[in-house]
């Protein structure tokens, strides 16, 4: 290789830091001094084969020596999984030329497909720092996209990705845009809807601040991380898959937009619907439904603002070809019993079997949703798919394709809860009448979910529940006494979780 600056040897460090590349070098080594590099350079890397760009940490101590360059564990897959002790070369990174359209929405102007698709390019690349993602995401927070630009950023999103085809005219998804404990619905609805041979290849999120994602409950009973050439397979065999969308690289910038966005507490109506909208047409969904739950502590807390959630969603949707449908539905307490991920299955299960102890919450949601799935996709007529979905639930073939696809994902397992557990018992006689969405969701977070799986909390009542002082309002489980403690300790500060007010009848 013809360079104009000196190598280093790599090595791999083992350290994750995410998305975001990183390189670390001796602040006195040959290469640092030479390039005039500082801490937080941003340093192109090149390889015989392979090249990027990383945010440098200059060491202060004999962890690395003058010939090596230490790689975080995201530098060391952009640069092609190298060996220990292969050379780069490094020098500064150029400009990110797609910067200045951010600069530009910063200062008032809009973002064209020509920029939103050399910006999601950049990002994709890891061309972005950690700082340029804020200022990215800050520039598009709120509700600072409009309905253009949202379009083209979900398109330049699809395109930045691998992107199924399944040759059918009928392929169907759904999705809840979240903010609500519990709720596990899509393990249900897709078995509903497999097993009346429909296709819904169904990839999910794994969990960034809440206790469960789909992915994080089905890893419970499944593996989800399957390759792309793994995740077609199994839905052509038993037309249906619960997968992590992670595995197979759809909408791949995405992840990374979402870390910032949390990092950042920013939410933006345009990039949900660009997350959301890709997702699907890179899974080469055709028809979507979309749950919208609203309620004061949920994600969507206005009619308001969910109108304006599903305006988005339909119409961005149908820009890329997709045959959306929103359902606005009840947001003011979770749904199903269980929060964590293998309480969450232990719920899933007991719908799909039918059990007496099941959470009809959970049930009754699930069969309207695949109801309105069965008429979507034309195996049932306009308001038959709810009689539909119940009796393929009853009659044990939703139950049957959910074991089916686990099988052909690589296998079933029960899920288990954790060893140690605490009751918290109402302290005083009356109604249950309010229910702090997001409290309950960090107090199961504090308990472990969703990273030790059978941790979280299991619901006892929901709103307008009669309780008398004593009675149990939720256990919460944890894996470890440590973390149990910890999760008490939040909730001795937190008072109004659950709310009890004395009875007016």
């Amino acid at each position: 290789m013809e360079t104009l600056f000196d190598y280093l040897h790599l090595r791999r460090l083992g350290i994750n830091t995410h998305q975001e590349p990183v390189v670390y070098m001796r602040q006195d080594c040959h290469v640092a001094m030479s390039e005039g590099f500082y801490a937080h350079s941003r340093v192109q890397i090149s390889t015989a084969s392979h090249q990027t760009i990383a945010t440098l940490v200059l060491v202060c101590s004999d962890l690395l020596s003058h010939q090596e360059a230490g790689i975080s564990e995201a530098t060391w897959h952009l640069l092609g999984c190298p060996a220990d002790g292969e050379q780069a070369w490094f020098r500064h990174a150029r400009p990110v030329d797609s910067m200045s359209f951010v600069r530009g929405k910063i200062y008032g102007q809009r973002f064209t497909q020509e920029a939103a698709s050399a910006i999601i390019a950049d990002i994709k690349a890891g061309h972005y720092s950690d700082i340029q993602l804020s200022a990215f995401v800050t520039s598009c927070a709120g509700d600072r996209l409009n309905l253009d630009e949202t379009i083209a950023i979900t398109r330049a999103m699809v395109d930045s990705g691998q992107r199924f085809d399944w040759e059918q005219d009928k392929v169907l998804d759904k999705h809840c845009v979240g903010g609500l404990p519990g709720n596990r619905t899509t393990p249900v609805v897709v078995a509903i809807v497999a097993a009346n041979d429909l296709l819904m290849p169904k990839t999910s999120s794994r969990a960034i601040t809440s206790p469960a994602g789909t992915a994080d409950t089905m890893e419970v009973m499944t593996p989800v991380t399957l390759d792309f050439a793994r995740m077609q397979a199994v839905v052509e065999q038993q037309g249906a898959c619960l997968a992590w969308g992670g595995s197979v690289s759809l909408s791949p910038t995405d992840d990374i937009v979402i870390r910032v966005e949390r990092a950042l507490d920013l939410d933006s109506e345009g990039q949900l619907v660009a997350s959301v909208i890709s997702k699907k047409v890179a899974a080469g969904s055709k028809q979507v439904l979309i749950d919208i739950p609203v309620g004061p502590t949920a994600k969507v807390r206005s009619q308001a603002t969910a109108q304006t959630l599903k305006h988005l969603l339909e119409q961005t949707g149908a820009a890329l070809g997709l045959d959306v449908r929103t359902v606005i539905t009840d947001g003011s307490q979770p749904i199903g019993r269980g929060i964590g991920p293998a309480l969450e299955a232990r719920d899933v299960l007991q719908v799909l079997r039918n059990d007496g102890h099941a959470p009809q919450d959970l049930r009754e949601k699930s069969l309207q949703l695949a109801g309105v799935l069965l008429e979507m996709g034309d195996k049932a007529a306009p308001g038959q798919g709810y009689a539909l979905a119940q009796s393929t639930l009853l009659s044990g073939q939703a139950m049957a394709r959910f074991e089916a696809i686990c099988l052909a994902q690589g296998g079933f397992n029960e899920p288990q809860l954790a060893d140690y557990s605490h009751v918290i018992r109402a302290e005083r006689t009356g109604v249950v009448a309010y229910f702090n969405n997001r409290f309950l969701a960090r107090l199961a977070s504090l308990a472990g979910a969703p990273n030790a799986r059978s941790a979280g909390m299991d619901l006892h009542v929901a709103l307008g529940d009669q309780v008398q002082a004593g009675d149990p309002l939720f256990t919460l489980y944890a894996e470890a006494p440590g973390e149990l403690a910890y999760a008490l300790d939040f909730l001795n500060g937190h008072t109004d979780v659950i709310r009890i007010e004395d009875d007016m009848v």
